[in-house]
């Protein structure tokens, strides 16, 4: 506790005492310092001196053998107690501790309040777990697999709760691509579980979930007690699309949870369990991407890696020329022996008819052999021109042939072949230099020149 200094008095000297607190100052003190270190407790022991003033909050104290604390429990908690307890009675309370100010009283503000030892509605709700349990309401081989990734979430819980906004939060930051339909209902008091049973109706036969919430945020075992009616068990049994229950804090347990095909100790939890993370699709997405990245990359490096190989495959247009005015050669050589060689059969022929024909000497027949020989010497005179002909046309379309892929008849279009000094051919503007000496070849001659200035394509 911080001390402050004291008033100077008119004399002069200083009061070395410690300022003494107010008590008011006390109480207030003590009052912040037992709210902090009891935030929330569970306290038994037997209820007496009962008071309850119109008002409608209650005032009692709480005794064991040894001690007793106050106790006040204000309308607004009593009003969910079912059953009103009496003097003498064992009861448990849960509340918080702290200390009435005005009159310095130690006392506790208490939230929920039951039977001591089991409590009826724990027993109740004991009693209904063992009933649904031997049914097999509870048994994993009933319950529904949960999709992997949601198409549309269904919520069963209070439009104007914590749960709701807990749910929308969560999913807003893992994935909020994915639609989200409130079934509003009450989830606390009497008609809750008629409300939760008609919500969970409405869900199935809207048809636009594929799975279903159900739940609320914290509460007393009051508060959550419509989650551990069997009427809402036999609803999330029933239900045909997959269920979460999510009802209250981690430590509360309702039939509900056994019932549900999964069991979420929150609803900010449910939402994280049954929605993707889309961070982690994104990275998934990147991985994918820099696979792909790398695939293509490889593909086009075999493709590189393929073209060069073809292109070193790629013939010289030059040497098909040089090898075609070759064979040319070749059947012109073969065309004029082969002429040769018919010539002179021919003539070995005629020579021999000759010698026949002195042989047999008669005039008639002289002059026939003689017609006849004139005959066929006309035959393979034409004989000779026609194949001459032929011969001719097919080496002037075979020249023709040769002169349309010939450098020389691009040339005749007005294209020239340029040279350096040391014969290598230009075929880029940089592989010369200002100054330079050229030679350019052109359909009936050469040109030389001095380069002037070099300007490239790309300029």
């Amino acid at each position: 506790m911080q001390q402050h200094g004291a008033p100077q008095l008119d004399s002069g000297f200083q009061d070395s005492r410690p300022r003494a607190l107010s008590v008011s100052e006390l109480n207030h003190q003590a009052r912040h310092l037992l709210e902090a270190s009891f935030m929330q407790v569970w306290v038994e022991g037997e209820l007496s001196s009962l008071s309850r003033p119109s008002s409608g909050h209650w005032y009692f104290s709480l005794k064991d053998r040894k001690c007793q604390i106050r106790c006040a429990m204000f309308r607004g908690f009593n009003q969910r107690v079912k059953e009103i307890p009496k003097e003498g009675d064992q009861v448990r309370i849960r509340g918080k501790v702290t200390l009435y100010e005005n009159r310095g009283d130690f006392q506790i503000i208490v939230e929920h309040i039951e039977p001591a030892g089991l409590g009826a509605l724990q027993q109740a709700f004991e009693e209904l777990k063992r009933k649904l349990q031997q049914e097999g309401l509870f048994d994993a081989a009933r319950k529904k697999p949960l999709p992997t990734t949601p198409r549309h979430i269904g919520v069963v819980t209070s439009p104007t709760g914590a749960a709701i906004h807990d749910i929308l939060t969560v999913l807003a930051r893992r994935c909020p691509a994915i639609p989200v339909t409130l079934y509003p209902t009450a989830v606390q008091g009497k008609a809750a579980t008629a409300d939760i049973v008609r919500a969970m109706d409405r869900a199935a036969r809207h048809g636009a979930a594929d799975i279903l919430i159900i739940g609320r945020g914290g509460g007393s075992l009051e508060d959550l007690w419509c989650f551990n009616e069997e009427a809402v068990a036999r609803a999330i049994a029933q239900c045909p699309l997959p269920t979460v229950s999510a009802v209250g804090h981690e430590v509360d347990v309702t039939i509900a949870d056994f019932v549900a095909d999964l069991r979420a100790p929150t609803p900010s939890a449910a939402a994280e369990k049954i929605s993707p993370d889309q961070n982690d699709w994104l990275r998934r997405l990147k991985e994918r991407e820099l696979r792909l990245a790398g695939a293509a990359q490889r593909a086009l490096k075999r493709m590189e890696t393929r073209l060069e190989h073809l292109s070193a495959r790629l013939r010289d247009p030059r040497r098909e020329l040089m090898e075609k005015a070759q064979r040319m050669d070749e059947l012109d050589l073969r065309l004029g022996t082969a002429i040769a060689q018919r010539i002179e059969r021919e003539r070995v022929r005629a020579d021999h008819l000759g010698q026949r024909l002195t042989m047999q000497s008669p005039a008639r027949k002289l002059s026939d052999s003689q017609t006849s020989i004139s005959q066929l010497a006309e035959q393979l005179v034409r004989a000779t021109r026609e194949t001459l002909g032929r011969r001719r046309e097919h080496l002037d379309h075979i020249g023709q042939t040769l002169h349309v892929v010939s450098p020389l008849a691009t040339l005749g279009r007005g294209y020239a072949i340029v040279q350096q000094e040391n014969g290598d051919i230009i075929r880029q503007a940089t592989n010369v230099k200002p100054g330079e000496k050229i030679t350019a070849r052109v359909a009936n001659g050469q040109l030389e020149a001095n380069v002037i200035s070099v300007n490239s394509g790309d300029q």
